[in-house]
């Protein structure tokens, strides 16, 4: 972990592990270190998490169908299962 991320290795193994730990995404949003939130534009559907002021952990849900609320917005307390898709800086 040291050698892949460096000085991020600390936060990025704790992210990894309120991932792991958590029931569902909405469990994820609650964490305000964290700042889980959803990607918009050609990024739509994926979300990321802070591991540092500009890098994030970039993950999509892992589901199919992808299960969504009545307003067809996705529904992060049936998100159960997700892809990582890797970290970096989109800024």
């Amino acid at each position: 972990m040291q050698k892949a991320f460096g000085t991020m290795a600390k936060k990025v193994n704790q992210r990894m592990k309120e991932l792991r730990a958590s029931s569902n995404l909405e469990v994820m949003k609650t964490i305000p270190a964290a700042n889980c939130h959803e990607l918009k534009g050609d990024r739509q559907g994926e979300f990321a998490v802070n591991i540092s002021g500009n890098y994030r952990i970039i993950f999509e849900p892992d589901h199919d169908p992808l299960p969504l609320k009545e307003d067809n917005s996705i529904d992060c307390i049936r998100i159960i299962d997700i892809r990582i898709l890797g970290t970096e800086d989109y800024h």
